[in-house]
């Protein structure tokens, strides 16, 4: 295992490479990000404002300007503040609802329509089916959050086929993740990603025919992507606010909260130190995140440490630190989701072990042992036959 010597990321991250310097691909192409000055973020602006004006223009005027895909999230408020407020579009939200809201979620997802003048269509799959899901996908491909991560890449593109909406807006693009793109790529959204990525290349009908959690076509219509045709019929593109705007989380944070009032977590999460991430999903920083780390030795707190440490907020010894004390917790929500499917916590960690990589995990004396980012290795757990 090689870990960056700038951030704190492993070299198993996703799509991330170490160069012969020890620097990731992630680290690399924020300097290039870094060096970019105000002449270039106003002509990103300039190119965005040309390029909604010519997609909308093709539009219905009587009809909504855009989609945006929100889960009521600080992204999501960014994305509704720049369309409804700074550019005065009239959007329409859509949120896939998963049933695992913290209430500070709930709280900020409800007050959008509030804040913003902007219709808001939330859905939410049977809870039955939900937590069927839950485990077959658990079982399937070691992600329980597989239909939160396909709800919120299907359901609005069905909404902007259904109301012939051409234009919808993300966040950020996967750059700070692992360095695929350069300043220069103009990063859209694409099926191939949603498959491939965000769905683990997995769709709705390889979860059907299971005898132990029977699932059928109408349990999962809210899943299937719509075809070539219909996209190709209303002319649907999803473009990236990060590629025109420059992208940072704590900045959009304070920014959000003081004009919306937008509420981070009260409870500090067990498996990192933000507070404002991911409160659209109680396992998201918990149970989701510690797959993450069963799997491939890191989490959520080497995530966030590794983006505050490029901008400047967290040198790489206190990321270190936060790696220490978060990425390996047993959060307590396992136990709230082991109660929510009706799981024995043996089988679950029966089933987490058998996703470990081993690249990263081997056995030593009964225990699952990996290289540590500070030097040496640790055990992290019995091995369980």
């Amino acid at each position: 295992m090689r870990y960056c010597n700038r951030c704190v990321y492993p070299e198993i991250s996703v799509n991330l490479n170490v160069d012969d310097e020890g620097i990731c691909s992630s680290c690399r192409t924020f300097e290039k990000f870094e060096l970019l000055n105000d002449e270039f973020w106003a002509r990103r602006k300039e190119r965005f404002e040309e390029v909604i004006e010519d997609i909308m223009s093709e539009g219905a005027p009587d009809n909504y300007d855009c989609v945006i895909p929100v889960s009521g999230g600080k992204d999501s408020y960014y994305q509704a503040h720049v369309m409804a407020r700074e550019y005065g579009l009239k959007p329409l939200l859509v949120t896939y609802h998963g049933n695992n809201y913290l209430p500070e979620g709930d709280y900020n997802r409800d007050r959008m329509r509030h804040e913003f003048d902007a219709d808001h269509m939330v859905f939410g799959p049977s809870v039955d089916v939900l937590k069927k899901l839950n485990r077959l996908c658990f079982k399937k491909m070691g992600d329980m959050n597989w239909h939160a991560h396909c709800g919120i890449m299907t359901v609005p593109i069905i909404a902007a086929v259904k109301f012939n909406i051409p234009l919808i807006i993300w966040g950020e693009t996967a750059w700070d993740i692992s360095g695929m793109y350069e300043p220069d790529d103009f990063v859209e959204f694409s099926a191939r990603a949603r498959h491939e990525h965000a769905l683990r290349g997995f769709e709705w009908y390889d979860l059907l025919d299971d005898p132990e959690e029977p699932l059928s076509p109408k349990d999962l219509l809210w899943a299937k992507y719509p075809s070539d045709e219909e996209i190709l019929r209303v002319g649907v593109r999803g473009l990236y606010v990060g590629n025109f705007f420059k992208w940072d989380p704590n900045v959009h944070t304070k920014l959000m909260q003081d004009k919306y009032g937008w509420k981070q977590a009260e409870k500090p999460f067990e498996r990192t130190y933000r507070k404002m991430s991911n409160l659209d999903d109680r396992y998201e920083n918990g149970v989701h995140d510690l797959l993450k780390f069963i799997k491939f030795g890191y989490g959520r707190a080497s995530d966030h440490a590794s983006k505050d440490i490029r901008t400047g907020y967290m040198s790489r010894e206190e990321g270190i630190d936060m790696v220490r004390k978060y990425d390996h917790v047993v959060s307590s929500d396992l136990y709230y989701w082991l109660d929510y499917v009706g799981m024995k916590e043996s089988d679950f960690w029966q089933i987490a072990d058998s996703f470990r990589d081993k690249r990263v995990w081997r056995q030593e004396k009964g225990q699952w042992v990996k290289d540590n980012l500070w030097g040496g290795s640790s055990s992290y757990g019995p091995v369980r036959s």
